[in-house]
């Protein structure tokens, strides 16, 4: 029964990240053709400030919730209350701050717009405890139905507003209703309500386990954020618009095999912790199926980053283009990075993955003010460097505690990404050189589908383990498939 409920809850989320991303992505394209780089990149100045608040907001006990067994409503409502009066006071800290954020990057619309998306932390403090318990419940069928509706509504906002010529504020807006609909969303579906209590104890308690995450989620939010700062202050908001969007859409695979296949992965992890060998198998089976979709889709992605971006968003936003290139080469070995840590925190090294997320970002950050030079482009080529030291540190301690390091991952990883990259050539070379005078969407989907076609027809012909290794992962019973799987 916990296994179906595990493979139900697992697919939910999925459909939620598929059908929300991708409704968010369209209507992100539609704004796109209505409001130029350079107001996109205004607002997306602030993602820094607001995403690092709302990662202080919660303070890491949503994960203490979501971990911890002996919860009850005292400590669910300890959570709310500190949420609550966090987010007020942090909302209250970006509007007192806007002045100088303005003066910062040289805006003067960033003093009336800090305070509007700052608000959006608090906003988002009452509904916060909803949405964790929704989880813990695995209920992600209830937050399908909440985010399409919040997506939806602020969408439709902000394209009419966008209609209207608003700029900025209809970008601001869509993340104001969103926050609005998202909460009363969350109150009408789950009965929870707090209590008048908030007990120094069950914060205490809480704090115990929520401490690593809390510092761990900071480090990352301002890690992924941190481009932001620079590209606004001492390029433009274009220039991050541009940067911005390319990102966005690089994040958009990464965001789907996180919420499935990555998910999928972590309980087959839990259950083969106390066998190295089992384990060991099941991080195999896991970089093998994964990377056989990441590759293809990032590559393919990089070797037609200009059609596509044309396509998409409009001929103003071609700059994009060769940014989006480097960061789909940086993000083709993401699932690797993303399994090795899993298999570490299934062992229950969440110190060691502290740790090394330390280092992780020190280097990354060193990495970013060094491309930070060559501008736009010098940052995202900063990302290919980071994911490589990325994979090394995160390889380096598997190899010791699995013995299956660097070199054994790569030849199980390796197939996909030469595949992938040999499709990659062909179709840009297609796209470059094949002068057809048939429509331009037309002609990118030809592209799109003989890409596809060429890699699972090389993949199927050198009989590549991944293919295998997919069928194993999604089945019923992944823990029982890797057993029943050959050693390595």
């Amino acid at each position: 029964m916990l296994k179906r409920r595990a493979l139900k809850a697992t697919l939910w989320s999925g459909a939620d990240v598929l059908l929300r991303q991708g409704l968010q992505f369209v209507i992100t394209i539609v704004l796109a053709r209505l409001v130029g780089p350079a107001d996109f990149g205004t607002v997306a100045t602030l993602a820094l400030f607001v995403g690092m608040a709302t990662v202080l907001m919660d303070g890491g006990f949503s994960a203490a919730l979501l971990q911890s067994r002996d919860i009850d409503h005292t400590d669910e409502s300890t959570v709310f209350w500190f949420n609550l009066v966090i987010g007020a006071l942090l909302s209250g800290i970006l509007a007192a701050a806007s002045p100088a954020i303005a003066k910062f990057y040289g805006m003067p619309a960033l003093r009336e717009l800090t305070p509007v998306l700052g608000l959006t932390v608090f906003i988002a403090s009452l509904g916060t405890i909803h949405a964790t318990l929704i989880n813990k419940r695995l209920e992600f069928d209830t937050l399908i139905r909440v985010n399409l509706v919040a997506v939806l509504a602020s969408g439709t906002v902000a394209i009419i507003l966008a209609l209207h010529r608003y700029g900025i504020w209809a970008l601001a807006a869509q993340a104001l209703v969103m926050a609005v609909v998202t909460t009363a969303m969350l109150w009408f579906v789950d009965a929870w309500r707090p209590a008048w209590i908030f007990s120094r104890k069950s914060a205490h308690k809480l704090f115990a386990f929520s401490s690593y995450q809390l510092a761990s989620s900071l480090l990352d939010a301002a890690y992924n954020r941190f481009y932001t700062l620079i590209l606004g202050r001492w390029f433009g908001a274009s220039e991050l618009g541009y940067y911005g969007n390319a990102e966005n859409m690089r994040q958009m695979p990464a965001r789907f095999l996180s919420a499935v296949l990555l998910r999928a992965a972590f309980p087959m992890f839990a259950q083969a912790a106390h066998n190295p060998k089992t384990l060991r198998r099941g991080l195999q089976l896991s970089i093998r199926g994964t990377m056989l979709l990441n590759a293809p889709a990032m590559l393919g992605a990089a070797a037609l980053a200009d059609p596509l971006v044309r396509f998409l968003f409009g001929s103003s936003w071609a700059p994009a283009a060769p940014v989006l290139v480097v960061l789909c080469i940086a993000g083709a070995l993401y699932p690797v990075q993303a399994l090795n840590v899993q298999a570490l925190m299934a062992q229950g090294h969440a110190r060691l993955v502290f740790g090394t997320s330390v280092v992780k970002v020190v280097v990354g950050l060193a990495f970013t003010l060094a491309g930070a030079w060559f501008g736009m482009l010098g940052i995202a080529w900063s990302q290919v460097a980071a994911a490589l030291f990325a994979l090394y540190v995160n390889t380096f301690y598997t190899a010791k505690l699995l013995g299956y390091g660097m070199g054994a991952q790569a030849r199980d990883f390796l197939p996909s990404v030469l595949i992938a990259a040999l499709m990659g050539v062909s179709v840009s070379m297609l796209e470059r050189f094949w002068q057809w005078p048939g429509h331009a969407t037309l002609r990118l989907a030809v592209l799109v589908g003989m890409g596809a076609t060429f890699f699972f027809a090389i993949a199927v012909l050198l009989r590549i383990h991944a293919l295998r290794d997919v069928a194993l992962l999604v089945r019923g019973n992944p823990r029982a498939e890797v057993e029943k799987a050959s050693t390595l």
